[in-house]
């Protein structure tokens, strides 16, 4: 959790003229890679957080019902598709029924 404060509070320290955001929400874009179809995806997810927690987590503007954070990584699922978004290394997997897989590189 940590981690993902320092991440989340770091983007966007510069946006607050040097001063650390107590709360906010921060919006990552994705460019998800989908195999077998080889088909990119553009998804966003959304993370409203406060100086002590993430608050709630949306993907592609649907707010999830439950998710965990684990250092800088967000675990999530929506409509059977599992998500692991990670802060720090800007990355985004995710796992459709062990059908549909993706990852990408994600950016604010």
């Amino acid at each position: 959790m940590l981690a993902l404060a320092i991440a989340l509070f770091a983007t966007t320290a510069h946006s607050q003229n040097s001063s650390l955001a107590q709360s906010g929400t921060v919006v990552w874009t994705c460019q998800a890679f989908y195999l077998p179809a080889r088909s990119i995806w553009t998804r966003t997810l959304a993370i409203d957080y406060d100086a002590e927690s993430v608050r709630s987590v949306a993907v592609d503007g649907v707010r999830v019902y439950s998710f965990s954070v684990i250092d800088s990584i967000v675990l999530t699922a929506i409509d059977g598709e599992r998500i692991q978004f990670d802060a720090i290394a800007q990355t985004w997997k995710s796992d459709l029924r062990g059908v549909v897989s993706s990852q990408g590189r994600c950016d604010r």
